[in-house]
């Protein structure tokens, strides 16, 4: 059984699953949809169109699927969606998408939202983050999965952050950062690959003497970034996590950190 407090606020057109707890004064408003065994603390705000997945944790004076400030809204019906098993410290925002940027934000499963974060219109973020104290996106920032921003990064808007990469504390970020790698400073530069994050997610040795060659060719070589993507290719033939590399270099809208 859910066990709801009865101080909270609740739109009686809100979907409440299975063993949900939701603490005093909380407001839920209408077209919102929380998945079972997610607990909500007092005093967080929740609006809709928003659907919650399973086994969330949402902290105290949380404000989740408000409105996108973004002055081209004009109340249009747009989403936010959470999956599961996410944790959402105190004070966070995550605001629900545009019209202008696919109607969406999204987040993913097993996610790691630490205190005053702030996730803006329009991002999608993957699986298995960690955002510390204070980390920001701008609208529209992609963030793959297993990236660790380091507390008071700030990442502009349009750009993305490739699996497994890492800020360092009060980095801005204002390109793409490349899967794997650790940039520090303002403005973000890239410092070197992601070692330790590698090593905590199993990647082998020979894997990360692959990659630790892939970023000297990136950034040490001098090259020219497409002649450093052709320098690549013999590794990503072998190392599937070198190809996941090349195809972002490949791929970048934005451009990337160099």
């Amino acid at each position: 059984m859910s066990v709801i407090d009865s101080r909270a606020v609740i739109d009686p057109s809100a979907k409440i699953g299975a063993n949900v707890s939701i603490g005093p004064f909380t407001v839920i408003g209408p077209d919102v949809e929380i998945g079972d065994g997610t607990w909500i603390g007092p005093h967080v705000v929740i609006e809709g169109p928003t659907t919650i997945g399973r086994d969330n944790r949402i902290y105290q004076f949380a404000s989740i699927g408000a409105a996108p400030q973004d002055k081209k809204y004009r109340g249009e019906p747009t989403r936010l969606e959470i999956g599961d098993r996410n944790l959402i410290r105190e004070g966070c925002t995550i605001n629900r998408g545009t019209v202008q940027g696919g109607g969406v934000t999204r987040v993913g499963n097993d996610n790691w939202i630490m205190a005053y974060c702030h996730i803006a219109h329009d991002c999608i973020v993957g699986n298995s983050t960690v955002f510390a104290n204070n980390a920001s996106l701008a609208g529209h920032v992609i963030v793959d999965d297993f990236v660790i921003l380091g507390g008071y990064s700030l990442v502009l808007q349009f750009c993305r952050m490739g699996a497994y990469s890492f800020t360092a504390f009060g980095s801005h970020v204002n390109m793409d950062v490349p899967p794997f790698v650790m940039v520090r400073g303002q403005l973000a530069t890239p410092q070197a690959m992601n070692v330790e994050g590698m090593r905590r997610h199993g990647k082998s040795p020979e894997t990360i003497r692959a990659l630790k060659q892939a970023y000297k060719i990136l950034y040490r070589s001098g090259l020219r970034l497409e002649e450093a993507i052709a320098q690549l290719a013999d590794l990503a033939a072998n190392f599937p996590e070198v190809a996941l590399l090349s195809k972002f270099l490949e791929t970048s809208e934005r451009g990337i950190i160099r």
